[in-house]
């Protein structure tokens, strides 16, 4: 007898999943129930192994998305430029006379230099550097020293016309007042540290009641 061919396709009506299709002489046999269950697992198996195969794919494609629109917004973008600006603070070993008496005078002013952003604002940026008082442990190892910060004292903004720089701040603690020497020493730092800008030929205070006496 001629050889018969069987083919199995989605729907059979043996299995509700499959179909068997009759061969070139128009006879059909179902598959024996073990061999129904070796195909249906096998089918089956690839399902499962395609589905993975999807998943990995659209992970991959996920991840690289997320890396392409990183590179995308981060490249051409060069770290912030910088300047170097002087704040200057006090050694009261550079400020006595000759019999070791402190002088509370600008011979005590020390430099010390900062990089700050460049913006629009460098003199209001420097100023507000310098009410932080933030000095490193080389420094103070060196004498240098400085009141600030003062207990909510900060500068509210800055002005300038005609070389003239006005400089208004907020001391609702009254801690820029009381003693000449030191209302004197912490007005010099502000003052010194506006001056290292070429514009500022003199430094304006407001309220007017700030470093007094």
């Amino acid at each position: 007898m001629p050889s018969r061919w069987w083919y199995l396709v989605p729907g059979c009506s043996v299995n509700p999943r499959f179909r068997l299709q009759k061969d070139e002489f128009g006879e059909s046999d179902p598959f024996p129930l073990v061999g129904s269950r070796f195909f249906w697992g096998f089918y089956v198996k690839i399902k499962i192994e395609m589905k993975t195969r999807i998943l990995i794919i659209l992970l991959i494609l996920v991840v690289s998305a997320g890396i392409w629109f990183g590179l995308r917004f981060n490249i051409g973008k060069s770290p912030q430029e910088t300047r170097t600006v002087k704040l200057y603070y006090y050694n009261q070993e550079l400020d006595k006379n000759e019999t070791g008496n402190i002088l509370c005078s600008k011979k005590g002013l020390v430099q010390v230099e900062r990089k700050i952003p460049i913006t629009q604002t460098p003199i209001q940026d420097t100023i507000k550097l310098l009410l932080l008082g933030e000095l490193t442990e080389e420094e103070r190892s060196q004498g240098i020293s400085t009141e600030y910060p003062l207990e909510g004292f900060s500068l509210k903004g800055t002005s300038l016309k005609d070389g003239v720089l006005t400089l208004e701040f907020d001391d609702p603690n009254n801690k820029t007042v009381g003693g000449s020497c030191r209302v004197g020493i912490v007005w010099f730092q502000i003052e010194a540290t506006a001056k290292q800008f070429p514009e500022v030929q003199q430094v304006r205070f407001l309220p007017e009641g700030l470093f007094q006496p």
